[in-house]
């Protein structure tokens, strides 16, 4: 029934999407591991690493775009998600470390070790078992965006008022996680990681395979996002974002359905976190900063918001670019990011892909309605200028 579901939801557009992600999960490491320095086609490491965060980022804007595109919830708070998901992996990854860190300790991360901690925390239990640090991977963000969003979503908060306290959400979280008797290292937070499964983090390998599961989480992420969207319960939630108070006149409790996709959609970005702290090899707690969050919204915007497929495109546009003109600009690189998004938002409403799309879609129905005699000839009716 799940499997049913599931492929329901593969229109072409997904599936090519779909197929495109399989096809570098498996391609890039194959060219990486395969090919000699000196190859054409020799993708290095480090290459491979960048684009693996890329990828990370893209699931994080996935996510923003479920409840932004289709639920109508502009969340500037999704970058807590994301660093709660990073944290309890960074916990996995620090007790791995045992006796090779700094100070030799078999138990004690080495932050511990230098703030005389005696013993470890009792939330930090559990977490030298991957089963477990991956099951508080989904339920720390799934919890915290439930609790969250049972409070905010019964009390019908909405609009700039739920964009505002989700920001002061991910705010309050970046204060506590700068505390050093927090137990989360603090402002350096986590780092030095060793190992992951028992293999090594800087091997080539390692590295290999979590670009591989990277880009097999974001294309099965991506499949669920459809699902969820082309469903009748996909239906409703357009509904809500269109015309809340019509649909909860219509007998729908719309609190369950934005908080059913709130709660999904912060996994996926716990899921995103997750993913990230092993590539990058640290997380701290300037991945709460709010800042972090209102980028997500505009790699969301760029790319298209409530198109799945945009979002996607979006983070790896603007995260290449910012690769690039931070190394030449470094600087100006925040004006650019406001201008791109003033332009977005001025010239490019729809995004990148909803543009191709709407003007595709546009053609398409000008062709259809155009006289047969025309359609023969290959003579196409010209596209009235949009309003």
């Amino acid at each position: 029934m799940i499997t049913a579901f599931l492929l329901r939801s593969l229109d072409r557009r997904i599936s090519v999407a779909v197929a495109l992600l399989l096809a570098v999960a498996i391609l890039v490491p194959v060219l990486n591991l395969t090919t000699g320095a000196s190859h054409p086609l020799h993708i290095p490491t480090y290459i491979m690493a960048l684009f693996g965060k890329y990828l990370t980022y893209a699931l994080l804007a996935l996510a923003l775009d479920l409840v932004w595109g289709f639920c109508g919830i502009l969340s500037l708070g999704h970058g807590a998600f994301f660093a709660l998901g990073g944290y309890a992996m960074g916990m996995y990854l620090m007790r791995q470390i045992g006796s090779r860190g700094v100070y030799g300790d078999p138990v004690l991360p080495d932050f511990m070790v230098f703030l005389n901690w005696k013993e470890l925390p009792w939330f930090w239990y559990g977490f030298d078992q991957f089963w477990f640090a991956a099951l508080m991977v989904l339920a720390v963000p799934g919890l915290l965006a439930f609790v969250f969003g049972w409070f905010a979503f019964r009390s019908r908060v909405n609009g700039v008022y739920l964009s505002i306290i989700t920001q002061a959400m991910t705010y309050a979280l970046l204060l506590a996680f700068f505390r050093n008797d927090m137990g989360f290292g603090g402002n350096n937070g986590m780092t030095d990681f060793k190992d992951i499964l028992g293999f090594n983090i800087q091997a080539d390998g390692t590295r290999a395979s979590l670009f591989a599961a990277t880009a097999i989480f974001l294309a099965l992420s991506l499949v669920i996002a459809s699902a969820i969207v082309r469903s009748k319960f996909g239906k409703v939630l357009v509904g809500v974002r269109d015309a809340e108070s019509r649909t909860r006149f219509l007998g729908y409790r719309v609190e369950h359905f934005k908080l059913f996709t709130f709660v999904v959609s912060a996994m996926m970005a716990g899921i995103a976190g997750a993913l990230y702290v092993p590539q990058v090899g640290i997380i701290n707690p300037g991945e709460f900063a709010p800042a972090n969050s209102i980028e997500v919204v505009i790699w969301t915007a760029v790319g298209g918001r409530g198109t799945l497929i945009g979002p996607i495109i979006g983070a790896i546009l603007v995260n290449g670019g910012k690769t690039i003109f931070t190394g030449l600009f470094p600087e100006f690189w925040l004006f650019a990011l406001g201008g791109l998004f003033v332009a977005v938002t001025l010239f490019l409403p729809k995004g990148v892909v909803g543009t191709v799309a709407h003007y595709f879609a546009r053609r398409k129905s000008a062709v259809a309605a155009a006289p047969p005699a025309a359609r023969e000839d290959g003579v196409e009716p010209k596209i009235q200028a949009a309003e």
